[in-house]
């Protein structure tokens, strides 16, 4: 490649690579605590080259000096004081001697591992009122923690710390600050995906694909639109794939994310990612705890659940909640169409998403809220229980507005068929638009795993079909909510296509000719037939008794 220089994509996704690499070095590969370490640790590279990039905009001699880092240190306190007002309240806050220039010229000492993790904990305490999340039940999690506590060696651990500084140096982040969000979507997803299983989290979906989360985010909020202070929510957040396509949508600087996952692994990787997208004003608002037990967003009053201009979720589907199913079945209230019983086996096929679209649904403002969630396609066509219900429910007060089923194969942690649907609590739709993508896609090798993934042009056919709710031949149709009642309420676009026979014109020789093909072909079927039933006898007649 010409210019000696690497492009920043592929910069930042070497760093990745060898931050894993480091890990596996000191024996932590795929270690349950390995996804908290190179998220940490990119992280503060991330935030230390932001914080320079950010000083540079406001001071010209950081700006013109070789080093800004130097020129920072250099500065008297109260010239940083001053400076550091400045700086926009979103940008974390590094004294000298938290940079990383700073933890570079320390590694030769003995105790370096202490060093390393006490500037993360430093870090984290002075910027622990914007930079940092926390439970429902009020802790705060801090933005970073100690980790060379995770080698177990504790002679190895200097020599990881120093590891792990040696790969930050090597390159700078200030070429991505003004990279947007398809950028940072790709970065992120490319650095979560070993840890993009179901192992980390109770309720944690980890990584929704990039283009569904495109499509149901484009299809909310629609093209034509001027929005202000909008508040988007999931209540099954995971990584927050779906809540950042939605903001990107909507633009960062016109909302507001709200958040709740039981999973602390997700948490830590959705801090990352609302970091990225640049809605550090919206960490304070990203809980971790339990959404169906304790939702932590309420209203003014703190009595009722706090209502959004939009709500997106891809939830578990199925799991073992027994243990606090009678805690949520004693809130009819908010669930509505019921709970499901826990089973006397197979408590793990409990289907929990089906909690998760009541709360949603709750969770939408009344006349103006719209929502999306992702459920297994077998919910569309529920004849009993708690899924028929909501299906009753949402077709009834006309809360359902579209449908689309997705090919198989086409999330990371599911085997499932899965669809999206849409609602929108302004009820203004007379017709309901359902689309059956199952056939798009192509197929691709990820790992040892075959998936599907939408093709562009697959992706703005599917909205395309869905905003002009067309009919198209097998693949679209749009029916009216009398029309959903008469098929016992199925939300399957299957159900609702045409039986086309096609009729072809023949001549009376051409007729003859196929006629005496068909009979010449069944006589020789016939033939075929006999002598395998001639062979099967005779070999019955071998068999003897021993």
């Amino acid at each position: 490649m010409k210019g000696n220089i690497m492009p920043i994509k592929e910069q930042t996704l070497k760093l990745i690579d060898e931050l894993k690499s480091t890990c596996q070095t000191y024996g932590m590969g795929n270690d349950g605590n390995e996804y908290k370490i190179i998220t940490q640790v990119f992280l503060y590279k991330f935030l230390n080259d932001k914080f320079g990039y950010e000083l540079k905009q406001i001071d010209e001699r950081i700006k013109n000096a070789s080093k800004w880092e130097d020129e920072y240190t250099k500065m008297s306190e109260e010239e940083r004081e001053d400076l550091l007002d400045l700086l926009s309240p979103d940008t974390l806050v590094l004294a000298p001697e938290h940079l990383i220039s700073n933890l570079w010229n320390q590694q030769q000492k003995g105790d370096f591992d202490l060093i390393f993790d006490t500037t993360m904990k430093e870090i984290a305490n002075k910027n622990i009122d914007i930079f940092s999340t926390q439970t429902s039940q009020n802790a705060k999690i801090p933005i970073f923690e100690a980790l060379t506590i995770y080698v177990t060696d504790i002679d190895e651990r200097p020599k990881f710390a120093r590891a792990l500084v040696d790969k930050l140096v090597k390159f700078s982040f200030e070429d991505a600050f003004e990279k947007k969000y398809d950028f940072f979507a790709t970065v992120f997803e490319y650095l979560i995906k070993d840890y993009n299983t179901a192992g980390g989290g109770k309720y944690a979906e980890y990584y929704t694909p990039h283009s569904i989360a495109t499509i149901m985010a484009r299809l909310l909020v629609g093209e034509n639109h001027d929005f202000h202070n909008i508040e988007a929510y999931d209540p099954s957040a995971g990584t927050g794939t779906l809540l950042m396509a939605l903001a990107h949508e909507i633009g960062e600087d016109r909302c507001t994310i709200f958040a709740q996952d039981i999973s602390q692994r997700s948490n830590k990787m959705f801090k990352l990612n609302l970091i990225l997208n640049g809605l550090v004003s919206s960490l304070d608002h990203a809980i971790q705890g339990d959404t169906l037990v304790a939702p932590y967003h309420k209203n003014d009053t703190g009595d009722e659940l706090r209502t959004f201009d939009f709500v997106v979720s891809n939830p578990p589907f199925k799991m073992d909640f027994s243990d606090t199913r009678e805690t949520i079945a004693n809130m009819p209230a908010r669930f509505w169409a019921g709970v499901p019983n826990v089973p006397k086996a197979k408590k793990e096929a409990m289907a929990i998403y089906t909690c998760f679209i009541q709360h949603v649904i709750n969770s939408l403002k009344d006349g103006v809220g719209k929502g999306a969630i992702v459920v297994p396609t077998g919910f569309l066509t529920a004849k009993s229980g708690v899924e028929n219900k909501i299906l009753k429910k949402i077709v009834d007060d006309k809360i359902i507005y579209g449908v689309i089923s997705m090919p198989s194969n086409v999330f990371a942690n599911t085997g499932t068929n899965v669809s999206v649907l849409f609602f929108d609590k302004s009820k203004s739709s007379d017709k309901v638009i359902l689309i059956d993508a199952s056939k798009m896609g192509e197929e691709y090798q990820d790992g040892k795993n075959k998936k599907i993934r939408l093709r562009d042009n697959e992706i703005e056919k599917i909205i395309e079909t869905f905003n002009k709710k067309e009919s198209v031949d097998d693949f679209s149709v749009a029916v009216s909510y009398n029309d959903i009642k008469e098929k016992n309420y199925s939300l399957s676009a299957g159900q609702y296509f045409e039986v086309k026979i096609e009729y072809i014109e023949l001549t009376q020789e051409e007729f003859n000719e196929k006629i005496s093909t068909f009979a010449s072909n069944l006589e020789k079927y016939f033939e075929e037939g006999k002598t395998l039933e001639e062979e099967i006898i005779e070999r019955l007649g071998e068999l003897k008794y021993e």
